[in-house]
């Protein structure tokens, strides 16, 4: 069996397990330097060294419940071409991704692997706010990550890749080479599955949101004007405020940008692609 040769050869199964859309692939081949692995298995694909070797990219799938199939390998010709392509490699160590250590362990098994010796979640590798980008990259923008280059992608799935991604990142982790961040190239897909439908919302009700959003940030400010700028999928913002004088104004205005951004996108889930902030007028501050 293929299991007992894997076991014979002591090769060491490492899985990295996160929620949905928390960046698990985005953060695989830091994992995958840290700890010498040479295999990477995410979303139905087996991948070394930056390529696709094996496997059936769960992403193309037309569904959600398809493509989880597609990534547990429910269908035994795809699990099997996979399951070959490993028993002819020479490897020391084989990355799992999946949302549980349940998922994982059903793809381990599947594949014939032993089952994972040492289980790593996304928040030993990622901040905080790693994880609170990629959730809004998936949610409201529909786009999910493949760990390959995009010739890779575009070789075998043209039809669903969007856009490549250069990231040069110092990790959480440690790596190998202390001094050096990082660098590598991603690709951004978007699935059939997880197309973002653009949600409408009357610029009144967005407007009256905005000015809301400015007074819980800072009651000292005041919305004079508000423009509201209807794009392909989300919306876009200008808004004029006067200013209460004051320190760090510059930082003040970058956190209210963001403040506005996350919170209608919670609350309504649609997209807002854009916040461009003027400040009209400074006021001076009266002390008594």
């Amino acid at each position: 069996m293929i299991f007992n040769f894997f076991s014979a050869k002591k090769i060491k199964i490492f899985a990295l397990v996160g929620a949905s859309g928390t960046g698990k692939s985005y953060h695989a081949q830091i994992v995958s330097q840290k700890y010498h692995i040479d295999f990477i298995i995410d979303d139905g694909l087996l991948i070394r060294n930056n390529r696709i070797i094996a496997g059936h990219s769960a992403k193309e799938e037309k569904s959600f419940m398809a493509a989880v199939k597609a990534a547990v390998f429910d269908e035994k010709d795809r699990r099997d071409e996979v399951a070959r392509k490993l028993q002819t490699e020479k490897f020391s160590g084989v990355l799992i991704i999946g949302t549980s250590e349940k998922m994982v362990k059903k793809i381990a098994a599947r594949l014939q692997l032993p089952l994972p010796g040492r289980i790593i979640n996304i928040e030993d590798v990622a901040t905080q706010d790693d994880i609170d980008n990629a959730l809004r990259t998936r949610r409201v923008e529909g786009k999910h990550i493949i760990p390959v280059p995009s010739v890779e992608v575009k070789r075998g799935y043209p039809e669903i890749f969007f856009s490549s991604i250069s990231i040069l990142k110092k990790p959480k982790i440690q790596t190998p080479i202390k001094s050096i961040p990082v660098m590598r190239e991603d690709s951004l897909v978007r699935p059939a599955y997880s197309m973002p439908q653009k949600l409408l919302i009357s610029e009144q009700a967005l407007s009256l949101m905005v000015k809301n959003c400015v007074n819980e940030f800072n009651s000292g400010f005041l919305v004079k004007k508000i423009e509201v700028k209807d794009v392909e999928t989300g919306y876009r913002l200008v808004i004029t405020i006067d200013v209460n004088s004051g320190t760090e104004l510059e930082k003040k205005i970058c956190e209210l940008r963001q403040y506005i951004t996350e919170n209608i996108e919670k609350y309504t889930g649609i997209l807002i692609e854009e916040v461009n902030i003027i400040i009209d007028k400074v006021i001076e501050m009266m002390y008594l």
